[in-house]
């Protein structure tokens, strides 16, 4: 090989470690995937965060997703810091063609969409997932319309299908140059729809319809990744590319803890949890005639690992100064058995306003701190069922002295919330959605279909950020502005730090424009819609903000 090898990243949506045949699973049918893993070098002790967007911001920056301000993911926790370089940002500063296909959730304005972030070519849904309020309205996962580089494109076929399909038609045209693949699959996320020709052998088995569904998708993914290394094979790439399989986090719907139904590879815990099941994922990475066929790594290894990894074995120079947070694995993956540094590692989940402590896992070699009150030695106890705090205490204060160094080091990020801007001319206008609201009150509605229902009925603000001063149009609607239904309110207040502005509505009216004059800089927007004969209050859910 004269050049840098291609990289493709598949990184798959709520798919755990047990749903993979090769894992033990004795059901689900995973051909694909497990001749991958024959092929690959394989991380066995593999951790991402529990969650969906704190995952993707650790594993594309190779810093703890909290340094960079994401550590949920809706309450505006999401949003991917502007100053963080990721790894499209790397390869393409190093002559590399990006592409991204399939879910970002990682923001969906400038400057955090993908097309802001490094990459040449984008074709995505919006938002966590098909169907969430700032995605296309109607989509279904079948014949939707995604985003190509922020416009929408309708799409004929499945939703799994059609990422790999983009993919596939862009590892065609680049197949001249280096390039870099992040194939980031909404599947196998809820809610659980597959051609019903995947699901059926499942159902035939007595499996519950969900995990049928759930196993359905896996086996529509399985024979993606079949299409995908047959074209490698055709372009005659296999030695020149670097393929890695990993998911974002624990099982969504293959295992049930409650009734102990389904797999789990026999570990606690599925996803959003902080015992092993919700954060230990499936890794196996092939590049034929570079890296050894079946290797197993047991060491613990991270997401914040992947990019130091990736641009040790492509001889690459970061796009500028980084301090990860990761190591490089790339002798380990060449086949040196040397032990990786001591070191723990911090898995963990927080609210709006993080709390000390709160859903944390501090991971140091066979041990596990969870929540500073239960200590597991996953070699002798991998379901992590004997709490061993009473008996290890020496252990459990170095673990708990790493963390509060983390802690620390973390409050700068923690202290600042990362604002949408507002009036740039690369964005204009901005959608504001329900979605990225920091609540005030009642439960964030990041769903289509719970638009109408008063039981989630709700509020919160948005931080925003005026790029330049002057005078604004701020539209409030209940829905986006190509679907033309009523507000359903007949009293509209829009605030803007502590300036508020009201109109009544009229009976009918869809939406509710306001002429605001924004200072630059950042400051808080809410809403308020209410209806005086339903005595319905909430705020709006999409508010589109122009610059005049």
């Amino acid at each position: 090989m004269t050049r840098s090898p291609n990289v493709i990243l598949v990184f798959t949506d709520d798919q755990g470690y047990g749903d993979i045949g090769c894992h033990g699973n004795p059901l689900l049918q995973t051909p694909n995937l497990d001749q991958m893993a024959r092929e690959s070098v394989q991380l066995d002790d593999h951790h991402h965060d529990p969650l969906c967007s704190p995952s993707r911001a650790a594993l594309l920056t190779g810093q703890y997703a909290a340094r960079n301000g994401v550590w949920h993911v809706t309450q505006g926790r999401h949003l991917l810091n502007p100053k963080a370089l990721t790894m499209a940002d790397h390869f393409a500063a190093n002559g590399y063609r990006c592409g991204m296909f399939g879910k970002w959730h990682l923001g969906d304005n400038y400057p955090f969409a993908p097309e802001f972030r490094g990459f040449h070519d984008v074709l995505c849904h919006r938002g966590g997932g098909v169907g969430e309020l700032p995605d296309f309205w109607g989509n279904s996962y079948f014949d939707d319309a995604y985003f190509r580089k922020g416009v929408p494109e309708q799409c004929a076929g499945y939703c799994t299908d059609v990422f790999f399909e983009a993919a596939l038609d862009f590892i065609n045209a680049s197949a001249q140059s280096p390039f870099f693949v992040y194939l980031a699959t909404n599947a196998m996320h809820s809610p659980f729809i597959v051609p019903k020709q995947y699901a059926a052998p499942y159902k035939k088995l007595g499996i519950p319809e969900d995990r049928a569904n759930f196993y359905g998708m896996i086996a529509n993914f399985d024979e993606n990744m079949g299409r995908l290394f047959t074209l490698l094979k055709r372009l005659q790439l296999d030695e020149d590319t670097i393929v890695i399989f990993t998911s974002d986090h624990g099982t969504a719907a293959g295992y049930d803890p409650l009734t102990g139904e389904g797999y789990n590879a026999g570990m606690r815990g599925k996803k959003g949890s902080v015992y092993d099941g919700g954060h230990r994922v499936s890794f196996f990475m092939r590049w034929q005639g570079s890296l050894p066929a079946a290797r197993r790594i047991p060491q613990a290894t991270a997401h914040i690992d992947i990019l130091p990894t990736l641009l040790e074995l492509c001889d690459l120079a970061p796009a500028a100064t980084v301090e990860f947070d990761g190591l490089s694995l790339a002798d380990l993956m060449r086949g040196d058995d040397s032990v990786l540094p001591e070191r723990s590692i911090v898995i963990q989940l927080q609210p709006d306003q993080p709390t000390k402590w709160h859903h944390t896992a501090v991971l140091k070699g066979r041990w596990r701190l969870i929540n500073d009150g239960e200590l597991y030695d996953t070699q002798r106890d991998p379901a992590q069922t004997c709490n061993r705090l009473a008996e290890n205490h020496g252990r459990a204060a170095e673990l708990r002295r790493d963390y509060d160094r983390w802690w620390a080091d973390m409050q700068g990020a923690f202290s600042e919330t990362i604002a949408i801007p507002v009036g740039d001319t690369r964005h204009d206008p901005v959608l504001l959605s329900a979605r990225d609201w920091h609540p005030t009150s009642g439960r964030v509605p990041w769903m289509q279909s719970w638009i109408d229902s008063p039981e989630v009925d709700a509020n919160g603000f948005w931080r925003i950020d005026a790029t330049a001063p002057g005078s604004y149009e701020v539209e409030l609607r209940s829905y986006p502005i190509n679907v033309d239904q009523p507000i359903g309110a007949d009293r509209a207040v829009v605030k803007v730090g502590e300036v508020e502005w009201e109109q009544p509505l009229e009976p009918g009216a869809s939406s509710a424009v306001f002429k605001v004059d924004l200072g630059a800089g950042a400051t808080l927007l809410s809403t308020r819609l209410s209806n005086a004969r339903s005595k319905r209050e909430r705020g709006a859910y999409y508010v589109y903000v122009r610059k005049l």
